[in-house]
């Protein structure tokens, strides 16, 4: 490998990090270095390009250590028969550019994943190096989110689980079959049995945290994966049943969807165009109603049309609430918390606001409108004190009255 620059190693690692999207660091411990003690802080606010409540936003180095890998993943760009520029850090260069960019003010965090060199071992070995070293050698406070490598001695992922704040086990593909196919050289059996081990580990660690003050900490924000979109044949339906099995197994705090994205030379077993970016955002959506709107894996499924995908002009929401209807409207004024979750534009936020102002007074559809961004949307689905939607709800054209309208942009608009 040719002598590169530091700067050029990170042109190279960071643009190759950039296809890892299980980087939000929400549900860590708060960490703050105020008083002098330490470097860096977890305070306040999520990090890896999200927004402060002040409308800042808040980022993190996010890099790999190295792309190069003895696997031969037929969807990674990084792949061993891939013909792209390689580059390496060495445990100690990651270190001195999280804490640069750190005291520059540019980052809060890091985000560190990698190929396979020589080893699985000497890789992680690496990665739980650059962890120990910055917690242990400069006392940094900030988040660390480590990508670990399944195939590697439990011990060393273990060890990563005590100096990261979230831990990522990616199963890379939705099915077994679609793995066995596109990375041979992975195995499911033991991806998943990491991902038990961690669980374990999590878990017993909470449970000495509560009868022990002195018991170390242990991947605090919990354990994520990824699966790749569209680079095998799975349809929306086996997608998120698989997400749902992931978080019942493993009570893992995230899943991420990674839409396929065609890559230089290749291999002819990956399909030529990359799906569309909505599928996606609907898979995103349906993750969402099953993780805070009580909507179950088998519902989501039942959205999905013959062909087992999700519709793409229209949100899953709205998908079920228009295949059963015989469950709306909703009464605002009386109806459980669990039936207005279900309502098409109502949020989290505004049926708690709808839940506690209702206690005081009864709401009308006025006021329903202000806690929502669409009032057209609720209104086939609730009943107000002065709103009735009578036949609107039973409509055979409703769901082309709610899909969004597509607007044609001007390049270049006065």
């Amino acid at each position: 490998m040719a002598q590169l620059g530091t700067r050029e190693k990170l042109a190279i690692l960071a643009d190759a990090a950039k296809y890892d999207a299980s980087c939000a660091s929400s549900g860590t411990v708060k960490r703050s270095s105020v008083g002098g003690k330490g470097i860096g802080s977890t305070e306040g606010m999520g990090i890896c390009h999200a927004y402060a409540p002040d409308g800042r936003c808040i980022s993190l180095l996010k890099i790999l250590l190295t792309n190069s890998c003895i696997f031969d993943c037929h969807y990674c760009i990084n792949r061993k028969s891939s013909n792209v520029r390689r580059a390496r850090f060495t445990a100690a260069e990651v270190v001195q550019l999280t804490l640069a960019f750190y005291k520059r003010n540019y980052i809060e965090g890091l985000f560190l994943s990698s190929g396979i060199i020589g080893s699985s071992n000497y890789t992680m070995e690496q990665i739980v190096e650059v962890a120990r070293c910055l917690r242990e050698d400069h006392d940094f406070r900030g988040y660390i989110h480590l990508k670990t490598i399944p195939d590697a001695d439990p011990e060393l992922v273990h060890q990563a689980g005590l100096y990261a704040d979230r831990v990522s086990i990616n199963v890379e593909l939705p099915t077994v079959s679609g793995l066995t196919r596109l990375a041979p050289e992975k195995d499911a059996t033991r991806i998943e049995g990491a991902m038990g081990d961690m669980k374990a580990a999590i878990a017993e660690t909470r449970d000495a945290k509560k009868r022990f003050k002195s018991a170390p900490s242990f991947a605090p924000a919990g354990q994520s994966t990824q699966m790749i979109v569209g680079a095998d044949g799975a349809d929306d339906r086996a997608i998120i049943g698989r997400a749902s099995s992931l978080y019942d197994r493993f009570r893992l705090r995230r899943v991420y969807y990674s839409a396929f994205s065609p890559i230089p030379d290749a291999s002819a077993v990956l399909p030529l165009r990359r799906p569309p970016l909505m599928r996606e955002h609907r898979l995103y959506q349906s993750d969402w109603l099953m993780r805070f709107y009580g909507f179950a894996s088998a519902e989501m499924e039942q959205v999905a049309d013959q062909d087992g995908m999700l519709p793409l002009d229209i949100d899953p929401k709205l998908a079920w609430a228009l295949k059963f209807r015989e469950h709306f409207p909703v009464d605002v004024n009386r109806g459980p918390r669990e039936a207005l979750l279900r309502v098409p534009g109502l949020g989290v936020k505004a049926v708690d606001k709808i839940v506690a102002s209702r206690r005081f007074r009864s709401l009308r559809l006025d006021d329903v409108g202000r806690l929502t961004v669409s009032i057209a949307k609720v209104r086939p689905f609730i009943t107000t004190d002065d709103w009735r939607p009578v036949a609107l709800t039973d409509r055979a054209d409703l769901g082309a009255r709610l899909k969004p309208r597509i607007e044609q942009l001007e390049l270049f608009a006065g």
